[in-house]
């Protein structure tokens, strides 16, 4: 198949699997807030800031409102700077959640978003399996592997240039796609992935630049707390099941910030023996932040998730849970040992 024919390829399938409606509305809005999950990784900044980009070229007023400062590991990403912590002075003809269930999800700007007047439209773009979204308007996508894949394809549906701005465009949304499936080393890599990934690529992203700095570039300080941290690794469930903790006082020894933990479970996720990694993290001394990764051959992550009243992918997910470290690790270990046994695993 020629370029030519792939590119024509790519154009049916954007105007088959982005729903009608959401094209509607993107071409007749003119002032939009576009709203990420709080505490955001690649692919929702990502596909916030892509489907920026996307709209400014049809003359859209977009601001993209997170709750939080992102990460500067996501540096990598050009529009970064373009992420506003508070609302503009306009009121937005919609709001658009990307890579979020809902405004729970959204941290403080959720809050924002149920304040607004009920003419003003909703709707939700996302590819988590566990996504409950209640949105008037909602594309839920479980086969693609990033929500950044299916902002690609609202960018090809409505014509846009994403070679734009010397390629920004492009390396936003890839970057994304190369976040949530490890530089297509995850088995969410679908043919269509790779496809937009080389739309992407032949727009200007560079591929393998944005995989070093996501995965292959650390400073000093994140390598001596993940020393720390998997020095104390643990086992369970005869070794199925592997788990580390990262206390407060980590960071403090080593100088880092929370965001250079990103990465410790993928490692613990690497252990031959187990098919079940957990991660987690002491946020205060009330609360602890979990990470789940579990393989082909293991639990739902989002069956562990849930039980906490988190979410995401079957094989990738994670909750907050409101209790002491202590506590939500014995909690945590007692349900995926709950959930083998449903699954007649011996102990």
């Amino acid at each position: 198949m020629s370029a030519v024919e792939r590119a024509a390829a790519l154009r049916a399938e954007a105007n088959t699997a982005v729903p009608a409606a959401l094209i509607a509305l993107l071409r007749s809005v003119k002032r939009i807030w576009v709203v990420p999950h709080e505490r955001p990784d690649g692919d929702a900044l990502g596909a916030a800031l892509g489907l920026q980009g996307i709209l400014a070229q049809r003359g859209v007023e977009v601001a993209v409102l997170c709750s939080e400062v992102p990460p500067k590991v996501y540096e990598v990403i050009p529009t970064l700077d373009r992420v506003l912590l508070s609302p503009p002075d306009w009121t937005p003809d919609a709001v658009i959640l990307v890579d979020c269930g809902d405004t729970r999800r959204a941290g403080s700007v959720g809050a924002l978003v149920q304040e607004l007047p009920s003419s003003v439209q909703r709707a939700t773009i996302d590819h988590h399996v566990s996504n409950t979204s209640a949105s008037p308007l909602e594309w839920i996508d479980p086969k693609a592997a990033a929500t950044c894949e299916m902002v690609s394809l609202i960018g090809v549906a409505l014509e846009a240039d994403l070679a734009v701005d010397g390629g920004a465009l492009a390396t936003t949304l890839a970057t994304g796609v190369i976040m949530d499936t490890a530089t297509f080393q995850h088995n969410n890599t679908t043919p269509r992935t790779l496809q937009v990934a080389g739309l992407l690529l032949a727009a200007g992203a560079p591929i393998s630049e944005i995989s070093r700095r996501l995965y292959r570039a650390k400073p000093f300080t994140q390598v001596q707390l993940h020393a720390r941290v998997l020095d104390r690794v643990e086992r369970a469930d005869s070794g199925k099941t592997v788990w580390a903790a990262m206390l407060r006082s980590d960071l403090a020894a080593s100088g880092a910030t929370v965001e250079e933990s990103e990465g410790i479970v993928d490692t613990l996720a690497q252990i031959n023996e187990a098919d079940v990694a957990l991660f987690f993290k002491e946020e205060s001394a009330s609360e602890t932040r979990l990470s789940i990764r579990t393989k082909e051959s293991g639990l739902d992550a989002t069956a562990i998730a849930a039980a906490f009243s988190g979410g995401g992918h079957a094989r990738a997910a994670g909750a907050s849970i409101p209790s002491p470290l202590d506590a939500a690790v014995a909690a945590v270990l007692q349900c995926v040992a709950s959930l083998r046994a449903e699954r007649g695993e011996a102990s």
